[in-house]
């Protein structure tokens, strides 16, 4: 057994080179091998977002708070609430994030494969974010 202990593992900021605005990350587990399992604690302040990316082997989201956004490639955007929960399929590209005026937190679940969890790819444009919303 493992347990690690609350505030004993400190919040991070999202890389800019992956995520537009606001974006802090709390640990939940990288389990060690063989399990490839992977999970963290997303928090978007308004506006903020992935890039487009891909999971190897699919990921789940569950929205815990506030107002969100997520969107398949070539598919609607879709307003995501607590509560929800969202599974994109492997390799399906796709980004999310908080609302344009509302802050979002959600559980990210995701597997690796090969040590890989992750494949990043460009960002989601002004343009192709519903500011409207």
């Amino acid at each position: 057994m493992d347990i690690k202990k609350n505030g004993s593992r400190p919040s991070s900021v999202a890389s800019a080179d992956y995520f537009t605005g606001t974006v802090r990350m709390d640990p939940v587990i990288e389990a060690p091998d063989p399990s490839r399992v992977r999970s963290v604690v997303v928090t978007f302040e308004p506006a903020a977002r992935t890039a487009w990316h891909t999971h190897p082997l699919g990921q789940t989201l569950i929205v815990l708070s506030g107002v969100g956004l997520a969107q398949s490639w070539n598919g609607p955007v879709q307003e995501i609430h607590p509560g929800d929960t969202v599974w994109f399929e492997p390799d399906e590209k796709h980004w999310h994030g908080a609302s344009p005026n509302v802050a979002m937190t959600h559980l990210a679940i995701q597997e690796a494969l090969n040590g890989s969890a992750v494949t990043w790819l460009e960002y989601v444009s002004d343009e192709q974010y519903p500011a409207s919303q």
